[in-house]
């Protein structure tokens, strides 16, 4: 999901020339790039995971770096869109995604390979919120303004469908590389056609909330460190301990200062709605438990089904469809059901199809097990993206429009962050137990002359291979009775990662019961600038 927003509209008239057809090409593949680079990438986590050599529960901070970067930087990055130029900054925010991307698939380190997502999504949040703002620049209210809005929405809802297939084709025919490199050629082609093409919009007065920039972003990524960190660390170890002393302090002073500037970058005053605290609550569940969820079924189609990368991609589109089936669905039904019927119909859905993958065991197949417990559980995603937005828009001043829907996107990204962390602190716990469990198991096969010595050698390779520390031999990766304990650890491990996505999106129907009383007669249409995907 994708949550832009516009500020105030500025005539056409001004318009460097008239080539409607050409101007929404360029705003709508920006926003594509931008969408698409978040399923692209996850098809090729295993395979970046074995160059690096780092395990599952590293890797999720190739995630975590474009996530925490985007949705930090997302509020100041339509700040500055405003007050600077959309059409200036929405090149910019191309310019740093293109470079960040080229970056990433040069990185010949872990490290470096963070820094460029890193790079990357500082430029999203620049270049999204600008992107559909320029359509409201671009194109003038009426019939025109409308068909704009409908292209970009389409194309935008395809981006995550169009990720996954893309992103198992690249790594499978030519390298993980190519998921980021694919961007850079893209990335030039639109910022030479923003310049050519697009028109400057008013510059509007204002101040940028730096400090509130800083503290956030600082303040969660270092929360999800410790998250992290406890997963290999411990949670008693010194630097776990500190992280989270970290990023409770800093996240207070962001607090404290949004409560006191009255240029801030996220106005308390917008929470003091109970019914849209209560949306943006769910949306930062959600994100957890989504954002995890892929992540999981990334790795276990792959690792424990033997799906190639191109295979993992095709796996994963009736999930991206579904999505967007259902949220057309609820928009036509919005009107006659209301936004908080939609939201727990979609978030019992959501809870039961997790609750469905928490079962999925080493023996489990993709079109019997995984595929429907995802197809329920996608249907009951795409069923709540629309009423949330109603319900968070519903009420506000037109000129707060705008900052009210991209707080949903803002929840959205943070809250993956956070719960793809806890959820591999589960996994990589819970995979460790059953490692031992598994360990016992074939010590004891080994003792009763079912099986040679040497397969605990090779379930402790496949083990090691798994943490990114040493490659497995040969002899381990043929070895059926060691790689049917690799399996089972890893299906025990991803199984409690889905239980714990569960228990939150069970939170999520909590807190709609409980927080969200908005119903079909406070219904209210998006404002112009919000789109939902």
């Amino acid at each position: 999901m994708t949550t832009t927003y516009g500020a105030t509209q500025t005539t056409a008239t001004s318009r460097r020339g008239s080539h409607p057809g050409l101007t929404l090409l360029i705003i709508a593949g920006a926003q594509l790039m931008i969408v698409l680079d978040g399923t692209i990438v996850n098809i090729a986590l295993p395979k970046m995971g074995d160059y690096f050599g780092k395990n599952q529960t590293d890797m999720t901070w190739a995630i975590n770096a474009y996530t925490l970067a985007f949705g930090g930087l997302l509020l100041l990055g339509g700040k500055a869109g405003d007050i600077l130029g959309r059409r200036r900054m929405f090149m910019v925010g191309l310019a740093l995604f293109t470079i960040g991307s080229f970056l990433g698939g040069l990185a010949h380190n872990f490290q470096f390979l963070i820094f460029g997502r890193i790079i990357q999504g500082i430029g999203g949040a620049i270049a999204s919120p600008t992107a559909l703002s320029l359509i409201t620049t671009e194109f003038d209210e009426g019939p025109e303004r409308t068909r704009a809005f409908a292209v970009f929405s389409a194309v935008a809802g395809a981006g995550a469908a169009l990720g996954l297939l893309l992103g198992g084709v690249l790594t499978e025919y030519l390298t993980w590389r190519w998921v980021l490199f694919v961007n850079v050629p893209i990335g030039v082609v639109l910022v030479v056609g923003a310049y050519m093409f697009l028109h400057e919009s008013e510059r509007l007065s204002g101040k940028f909330d730096w400090f509130g920039g800083l503290l956030s972003t600082v303040g969660m990524a270092s929360l999800v460190y410790g998250f992290i960190h406890a997963a290999s660390k411990g949670w008693s170890n010194g630097i776990t301990v500190s992280a989270f002393v970290l990023a409770v302090v800093l996240l207070a002073a962001f607090a404290a200062l949004e409560g006191k500037l009255s240029y801030a970058m996220m106005p308390l005053r917008t929470f003091r709605d109970k019914n849209r605290s209560g949306a943006y609550i769910v949306m930062l569940i959600i994100g957890a438990a989504m954002f995890g969820m892929f992540f999981f079924v990334t790795y276990f189609v792959q690792l424990v089904l033997g799906y190639s990368s191109l295979k993992s991609g095709m796996a994963f589109l009736p999930v991206a469809f579904m999505i967007g089936i259902a949220a057309q669905l609820s928009a036509t039904l919005l009107p006659r059901v209301g936004p908080r019927n939609l939201i727990i119909f979609g978030s019992v859905l959501m809870t039961g199809g997790l609750f469905w993958l928490s079962t999925t065991s080493a023996d489990s197949s993709y079109a019997g097990h995984l595929l429907p417990s995802l197809l329920i559980m996608s249907f009951g995603i795409g069923s709540i993206f629309v009423p949330l937005t109603t319900v968070a828009v519903a009420g506000v001043e037109p000129h707060e429009a705008g900052l009210a829907s991209a707080l949903l996107n803002v929840g959205q990204q943070v809250g993956g962050s956070i719960g793809l962390s806890v959820l591999t602190t589960v996994f990589a716990t819970t995979s460790t137990s059953e490692g031992k469990h598994q360990g016992k198991l074939l010590g004891a096969l080994v003792q009763s002359g079912k099986e040679p010595p040497t397969v605990l050698q090779h379930f402790l390779q496949l083990s090691q291979q798994a943490t990114g520390s040493v490659k497995a031999s040969a002899g381990a990766l043929t070895d059926p009775t060691a790689n049917r304990a690799f399996h089972e650890v890893l299906a025990h491990g991803s199984s409690r990662g889905f239980l714990t996505a569960a228990i939150f999106a069970l939170v999520a129907i909590i807190v709609t019961m409980t927080m969200i009383t908005t119903g079909k007669d406070e219904v209210v249409d998006a404002p112009a600038g919000v789109a939902v995907h």
